[in-house]
Order: C-alpha cells, then sequence, then structure tokens
C-alpha cells in the first residue's frame, strides 16, 4: 500500500507543474520617459507592424493576435514595415538598438522559421531579448513612448494555449 501511494504522489507531482514558470520577462531598455503601453490580445501573435523615421527611431509597433490588432503602442509616422506568421511560426527573439537618452533605434523580431522583420537604424546600445523556457514564445511587449517614438521596450514570453483561440491554429 504505502509503495502505491508513493508512487501516485510522484506521478501527481510530476504532472501538477505550474504554468507560470514557463512565463519570462525580459527587462525594458531603453530611458523610460513618457507614457507606459502594454499590449493585450488573445492567443497567438499573428503579426507584427513597424513604423520608423528613416535612418533614425522606431516610432511605433502594433501585434495581430489571431485576427484582432492591438492598440497602436506608440504613433503611426514614418515608414510602416510589416510582417504575417505562418501556421505554427512564432516569435521567439528580439533584438535591436537603443539609446539611453531617448528612443528604440531599432528592432529585429525573429521567428522559429528563421524569419525577421527589421525596422530603424543600428546605432547606439545592442539589446537581445528570448524567453527564458523552451517552447515558449512571444506573448506581449511592454513599454513608454512619448510624443515622437518608442523610449523603452520589454517583452513578455510565454506559452500558448490553443483553446485561448487564434487564427494561427498549428503548435511550434
Amino acid at each position: 500500500m504505502f509503495a502505491f501511494l508513493f508512487l501516485a504522489v510522484m506521478c501527481a507531482s510530476c504532472l501538477a507543474k505550474p504554468v507560470a514558470e514557463y512565463y519570462s520577462f525580459s527587462v525594458p531598455v531603453g530611458s523610460g520617459s513618457g507614457t507606459a503601453f502594454s499590449s493585450t490580445g488573445d492567443g497567438r501573435i499573428t503579426g507584427i507592424r513597424i513604423w520608423e523615421i528613416s535612418s533614425a527611431y522606431i516610432t511605433g509597433i502594433q501585434l495581430r493576435y489571431g485576427y484582432i490588432w492591438s492598440e497602436l503602442l506608440g504613433r503611426q509616422h514614418g515608414e510602416e514595415l510589416q510582417i504575417d506568421l505562418h501556421d505554427g511560426e512564432a516569435i521567439i527573439q528580439i533584438s535591436g538598438k537603443y539609446y539611453v537618452a531617448n528612443y528604440i533605434y531599432q528592432v529585429a523580431f525573429v521567428t522559429n522559421r528563421g524569419r525577421s522583420l527589421t525596422a530603424g537604424q543600428p546605432t547606439q546600445t545592442s539589446f537581445n531579448f528570448y524567453p527564458t523556457h523552451p517552447d515558449t514564445e512571444l506573448r506581449m511587449l511592454s513599454g513608454r513612448f512619448n510624443g515622437h517614438g518608442i523610449t523603452s521596450l520589454g517583452a513578455h514570453w510565454g506559452m500558448v494555449y490553443m483553446e485561448q483561440g487564434n487564427g494561427n491554429t498549428t503548435q511550434a
């Protein structure tokens, strides 16, 4: 009886892994001045739009969750660049450049299929965001913006559970 009880407890503890341990946070870079923002949406991120002032800095970012675009983070000013993700494709890395006194100058979103979207000017201090845990992906962005552009950027990583509903239904 004791052996059965011991085995049952051991198996239950192996299966009852808390979901929260699969989440991680990439600490924001940049000056942190201006109005705070965070993206919101249900399901997997399926697209990204970035606005940039040519040879300068990032003015705005927008994420699409399933078929619905999130609220604009920053402003629509300058050239717009966009990537639409394929089924099963997810953002697994964000890198770029920032100037501590003002703006995010460059941002590059990289997918698990090796595709990327890069915008901005490759100048100033480098940053590189990626999830702590395997099989996790970008879930949301947070940071700050002022009247001109994005001044701070951080990333939140986690698992997407398919019952959350989204337009990108294949597991990554």
